[in-house]
């Protein structure tokens, strides 16, 4: 890890890296960029680079543009194949208003904000996220390029061959990988990362898309992180990991707990719990996402928590003894098409608002939740999340977490945006309609 301006241009020089991409994200969870070239890396690095921020979606007005994006040394890594016949670099950005304050509408501060307040304790927050994707053929239709299922291995097909190149690529730009293998449905994939703090992560979480995708536009094929590409089969989620550590004691682990987790961890779960309706918009906020949150395709749908029960919004991992670090918690509800910054940050501030307010944790749920009756649910009081984006747009408006949590720009500014997309969506006329209607109507 670079750590010194001095280390980023030995390293530039070493390579012969002519063109260093400056990384942020947008509130949509989009990269965004600008590529600089070697003579222009000098002075980057002493004042960062400005640039218009008008066009950004949820980034300024046109009459106050100028922002700068300054690089995180931290970040540089050489991107491990050439583009455009050059060996090219890469750094995230944190985003500066001109005066050099910090820009409340960039996502990375939202997420480092929410990090300082638990850097405060003394503790840090660790997180691992599963990040399922589809590979189609190209990105016109969902066309699979597989019929195979889950954990199948087929050392010639396309499919596994792209994956390989994938993990090799993730390896060399200095992203661990700790499994791949082929989720349920026909065509899609999981690269698991090795957990890491949450910003380290979020970073990350970025460049394992652009990573994903661009290896398979190499191969000529398209990978997408749509949370439901196809009707009928399962949609693609991003189950997160989540730990808290003081120093090197992992403090979610108690030895003699029946599920061997702390006071501490029941306090952050049933902080998630409690307010994960408010916080379903960042963590599913597209339209489609909608389409996977429903009952028979293992994505979650209802409140409550168990350790074998993957009917449950959030899992507890069985321990193994002699691994209290690994002692965990498993959000299974977000979906690989999210914003990581936000989403994180959102996940960690509910969290710890149980653990500040010592949240009562209901009891595990151990049954298969999906093949309940109504009634039942209702008996064990176990509701459900937003089951639309309006819904879920109704929810977070009136959250006053989310709104603390991410700043009223991005707040704001996210709002006006799902609603937007809402109305888009209403007033539509799908496929479904003119097959279902047009006939007899």
């Amino acid at each position: 890890m670079t750590k010194t301006k001095e280390d980023v241009l030995r390293v530039i020089d070493d390579a012969d890296v002519h063109y260093i991409r400056l990384y942020f994200t947008d509130i949509l969870g989009r990269l965004k960029g600008m590529s600089i070239t070697r003579s222009e890396i000098e002075t980057v690095l002493e004042r960062g680079q400005g640039f218009d921020g008008s066009s950004i979606e949820g980034f300024v007005r046109i009459e106050e543009s100028d922002l700068m994006a300054i690089p995180d040394l931290r970040t540089f890594r050489i991107i491990p194949w050439e583009i455009g016949g050059e060996r090219t670099a890469m750094m995230f950005c944190d985003i500066q208003m001109p005066d050099g304050s910090s820009y409340t509408g960039d996502p990375r501060w939202a997420l480092k904000r929410q990090l300082e307040k638990i850097a405060q304790k003394g503790w840090t927050a660790y997180l691992g996220p599963e990040i399922e994707y589809f590979y189609f053929k190209d990105e016109s239709m969902p066309q699979i390029i597989d019929q195979c299922g889950y954990f199948d291995y087929g050392s010639f097909d396309l499919a596994t061959q792209v994956m390989k190149k994938t993990v090799t690529a993730l390896e060399l730009i200095g992203i661990p990988v700790e499994c791949s293998h082929h989720e349920v449905a026909p065509s899609q994939q999981e690269i698991d990362l090795k957990y890491q703090e949450a910003l380290i992560m979020a970073d990350f979480a970025q460049i394992y898309k652009f990573v994903v995708k661009e290896v398979a536009a190499e191969n000529e094929i398209y990978a997408s992180f749509m949370p439901k590409p196809i009707f009928g089969e399962n949609g693609s989620g991003m189950h997160t990991h989540m730990s808290l550590f003081k120093d090197d004691v992992n403090l979610f682990y108690k030895k003699n707990d029946p599920y061997q987790i702390s006071d501490m961890a029941r306090y952050f779960m049933a902080g998630v719990l409690t307010h994960i309706r408010e916080i379903t918009l960042v963590l599913n906020q597209w339209v489609n996402s909608y389409k996977r949150l429903v009952v028979g395709y293992e994505a979650p749908v209802y409140i409550s928590w168990g350790r074998r029960n993957r009917s449950s919004l959030i899992r507890v991992p069985m321990f193994k003894a002699g691994h209290e670090k690994s002692t965990r918690i498993e959000l299974r509800s977000p979906d690989p098409a999210c914003n990581p910054y936000l989403a994180f940050a959102l996940m960690l501030a509910a969290g710890m608002t149980g653990i500040e307010k010592k949240y009562n944790l209901p009891e595990p749920i151990e049954e298969n939740i999906f093949t309940m009756t109504k009634d039942k649910r209702k008996e064990l009081n176990i509701t459900a999340l937003p089951d639309s984006l309006e819904n879920a747009i109704k929810e977070t408006e009136k959250s006053k977490l989310v709104r603390d949590t991410l700043g009223d720009h991005i707040f704001e500014q996210l709002i006006a945006n799902k609603k937007v997309e809402w109305d888009n969506y209403r007033i539509a006329v799908t496929k479904y309609e003119i097959d279902t209607y047009l006939p007899f109507l």
